[in-house]
């Protein structure tokens, strides 16, 4: 019968945050549970995705907040 882990648990053995005991269970079952080592595998891509997204605002967005404090600035100083 195949030890049942979380997500979160794989998560954090993902991350190396996982005791030395929790990760050689994990580690073990993996040797034995394929559907285990395929969400394993997926949590792993997927973080290898998160690190790779790079968001910015739009140009306009930054340029609003700039005028809307040059606005506010100028108008409380008067």
């Amino acid at each position: 019968m195949p030890i049942l882990f979380t997500p979160e648990e794989l998560i954090q053995y993902l991350y190396k945050e996982t005791s030395p005991e929790k990760s050689r269970a994990i580690e073990e079952a993996l040797q034995s549970d394929w559907a285990l080592r395929e969400k394993l595998e997926v949590l792993t891509t997927s973080a290898e995705h998160l690190s790779k997204v790079m968001e910015s605002p739009r140009t306009v967005a930054v340029l609003n907040v700039l005028n809307y404090a040059r606005e506010t600035a100028v108008a409380e100083s008067l």
